[in-house]
């Protein structure tokens, strides 16, 4: 019972795949095996704790990132349908992919041992490929996917090598059983360790996008579908949080005064690069790809810092980021017409006398992620900054806020074109798909409910993140 709702998205990814004729309304099917799954939690509420020999564990931690997952496959699902329709890529596998996702991400939220970590990784990572490639006369997509490919297989060979060393050394693989033999037999010096430390950092450092492990996004971002890059910038980067939860603060909790100062070097470097680089793109999904690259390094300043407002704030900023992130890639999608992708810059010059209502939503998104109140960009980098200076790093939250300003003038300047430039001579359509508008309203009505009151979300962050023991 514990494993229903990932049992759900499974058996409804295989359900598309033998009954693809059947089923026509794939986009709603989807939806509606979101929904069910996201229900199971609250019928099986009683359910927790670890199963199957400690290898899967479910708790409050998990059911928070499993909520963001489903969300994000929910909303880029019915974004997907108008999207797939324009490139004449309608298959049901399609679908079926972003459920196998879905479904990796959620073992990797739940993993309680690190065999267990690598197989959601793997099926996470492998959907995620043939998504990335999914629009098969098109060699934009078909290089996202071979980079995507072959940078991800490294990364997964760092993390088994990571898991060879810690078996040996400790002789589980076991999260629980990692960090008590850790405690017991004080290895928190051993330079085995702390090198089988660093490539959990370095895999775990490609799954979220962060410097120096962040080349292969602007290209896989760019070339991919536009909902695949929608879902990809959240579900993943989410799960890979997760994950650094489970493996750094539980398996390798002794060893925090060597991890921590790996995450901070990384949190600066893709708050200073991703933001820097970002001023330079003039195509809006690379933009995109770089404030996806600094605002990892956002998050991890509260993983980093540590403590339960830490990782709460962390865990918020995700959520918060999850409707932000996915709400101004739709717009980008509802641009896309045939012959059109509207993903340059140019083109959204006067798109506020042309489609005033969707610059308007824009407007909102831009100023989510540059974290001007009152959208909940703001007060998600308030939690996570508050949790920094609260834990004695004033050093760290004056480097993320001076970032935060940087990233105004390119953030900004979409607005810029949007409001204070005239139409171009070739005016941009918008699709008539229901989804996409419908996951635009969604998202702008999150983004500024959550804005004006955060203060619920970021109560239950702290009462899932109070979950994370072993």
């Amino acid at each position: 019972m514990v494993i229903l709702p990932e049992a759900l998205l499974a058996l409804s990814a295989m359900a598309i795949l033998l009954l693809d004729l059947v089923i026509k309304r794939k986009p709603v099917f989807t939806v509606l095996t979101a929904a069910a799954a996201c229900g199971a939690f609250f019928a099986l509420n009683g359910a927790h704790g670890p199963v199957f020999g400690g290898m899967f564990t479910a708790d409050g931690y998990s059911m928070f990132f499993k909520v963001i997952f489903l969300i994000s496959l929910a909303l880029s699902a019915i974004v997907s349908a108008g999207y797939l329709a324009v490139e004449q890529a309608e298959h049901g596998e399609y679908y079926a992919l972003m459920l196998f996702a879905t479904t990796g991400m959620m073992i990797m939220a739940s993993a309680g041992d690190l065999i267990m970590v690598y197989l959601g990784l793997e099926l996470m990572s492998l959907s995620l490929y043939v998504l990335a490639g999914f629009l098969r006369g098109n060699s934009r997509s078909s290089e996202a996917a071979l980079k995507y490919f072959l940078l991800g297989s490294f990364a997964s060979a760092l993390l088994l090598f990571g898991i060879s060393l810690t078996y040996g050394l400790t002789g589980s693989t076991s999260i629980a059983a990692v960090a008590s033999f850790i405690k017991t037999h004080g290895l928190a010096g051993n330079p085995v360790l702390a090198f089988a430390t660093i490539l959990y950092v370095a895999a775990f450092g490609f799954k979220i996008a962060a410097v120096p492990f962040h080349m292969w996004a602007p290209d896989v971002y760019e070339g991919s579908p536009t909902p695949v890059t929608a879902f990809m910038s959240v579900g993943p980067k989410a799960a890979g949080f997760a994950v650094i939860g489970r493996v750094l603060l539980l398996a390798l909790g002794p060893m925090n005064f060597e991890w921590a100062g790996l995450l901070i070097a990384l949190s600066i470097l893709s708050m200073v690069a991703g933001n820097i680089l970002a001023l330079a793109q003039t195509n809006i999904k690379r933009m995109l790809a770089y404030s996806s690259i600094a605002h990892a390094g956002y998050v991890l300043i509260g993983i980093a810092v540590g403590g339960p407002d830490g990782l709460a704030s962390s865990m918020s900023y995700l959520f918060i980021y999850a409707f932000m992130n996915i709400g101004a890639f739709t717009v980008v999608t509802l641009l896309t017409s045939e012959g059109v992708k509207a993903e340059n810059l140019e083109e959204y010059s006067g798109l506020s006398k042309s489609h005033p209502f969707l610059a308007a939503l824009m407007l909102i998104f831009m100023f989510s992620l540059t974290g001007i109140p009152p959208t909940a960009g703001f007060a998600g980098k308030f939690y996570l900054f508050n949790a920094a200076i609260k834990a004695g790093y004033l050093w760290l939250a004056v480097i993320a806020v001076v970032m935060s300003v940087v990233s105004a003038y390119f953030y900004l300047r979409v607005v810029m074109y949007m409001y204070m430039r005239e139409p171009g001579e070739k005016e941009l359509r918008m699709e008539r798909s229901f989804g996409a508008r419908l996951a635009l309203g969604i998202t702008a009505l999150a983004v500024l409910v959550l804005g004006l009151m955060p203060a619920g979300l970021i109560d239950l962050a702290r009462s899932a993140a109070a979950n994370l023991k072993i």
